[in-house]
């Protein structure tokens, strides 16, 4: 069930971008789907997924019930970080691909889950079970997953208010001169590059604060604080700034970056998670240690 009233920031916004974006996993063509269907509607009215929503519209709607993954569980090792009822935190290896796309039929976290969970959240689609964020193939680090459609609906709503708190582990190349400094620049993709996003406008509004942990050799390690959470943010904000991500092969951490000895990825790491529990609201909080290939590279860069 979906029962949302339109803010004031959401206002002229198409309502199939505005219900893609509030119910996560739900694909912008199978939220056509429910607006024509007359599954999702308006004031209690159908419209077009066209239509452009106004402060005070009551978007309502039942949500179907999922349909089978028909995706089989593997049983791929998973750090579980914790557990309970209503959701699951992983420390993310990198190299592990956290749903199945494009190239990425089996192998998957989704399909590490299916086998570690009997329940997970059925929002996120035939695909996406449990999903409510995500990290890159090569980002290591923390990342939560529901078990159940509920606390798939509380998290979506603290991540599209950005109340989750989100720091990044980040090593850099280049040394900057200050400590330390936020980067306000709206993200778009690029206009000829489909896979690539970069700071142009029109975009969607981006923020990201960062500051100094460690200057090392011709590099530096970042803490980076999201605001928002854009496709590929941090690494298209630092590369913006002259600050590349070590070992981004898109962003211009490539070749160079890819020199350091041991380093076979983009050298980002999902630090810190916390939020408010779905149940009960406590406040909870996580924090992963940089993994061993990113540690080693730093120690060797402070020498």
């Amino acid at each position: 069930m979906i029962d949302h009233r339109v803010t004031g920031d959401q206002a002229g916004r198409r309502l199939d971008v505005l219900v893609a974006e509030i119910v996560p996993g739900l694909s912008r063509a199978r939220v056509q789907r429910l607006i024509g269907g007359g599954d999702l509607r308006v004031n209690d009215a159908a419209v077009r997924p066209s239509y452009r929503v106004r402060a005070g519209d009551r978007v309502r709607g039942e949500l179907p019930l999922p349909r089978p993954t028909g995706l089989v569980p593997e049983p791929i090792p998973l750090d579980v970080v914790h557990e309970d009822d209503a959701l699951i935190v992983i420390d993310k290896p990198p190299g592990l691909v956290v749903h199945p796309a494009a190239g990425h039929a089996t192998g998957t976290l989704v399909h590490a889950l299916l086998h570690h969970c009997d329940d997970l959240s059925g929002i996120g689609g035939v695909t996406r079970p449990g999903i409510v964020h995500r990290l890159d193939k090569d980002t290591s680090g923390l990342l939560v997953a529901a078990k159940n459609d509920a606390a798939h609906a509380a998290l979506a709503d603290q991540f599209r208010d950005h109340s989750i708190e989100r720091q990044y582990l980040a090593l850099v190349r280049g040394t900057p001169r200050a400590d330390g400094g936020t980067i306000d620049a709206p993200i778009a993709r690029h206009p000829t590059d489909r896979r690539r996003f970069t700071t142009r406008t029109p975009g969607r509004a981006a923020v990201t604060h960062w500051k100094v942990e460690r200057r090392l050799a011709g590099h530096s390690l970042l803490r980076v604080r999201l605001e928002t959470g854009r496709t590929h943010q941090i690494r298209v904000h630092l590369a913006s700034v002259g600050l590349p991500v070590a070992g981004d092969p898109v962003y211009g951490g490539g070749k160079r970056g890819a020199r350091l000895p041991g380093l076979t990825r983009q050298a980002l790491h999902a630090a810190v998670l916390g939020f408010d529990h779905p149940s009960g609201g406590a406040r909870v909080r996580w924090v992963a240690p940089l993994p061993a290939d990113l540690a080693a590279i730093v120690e060797a860069l402070d020498a």
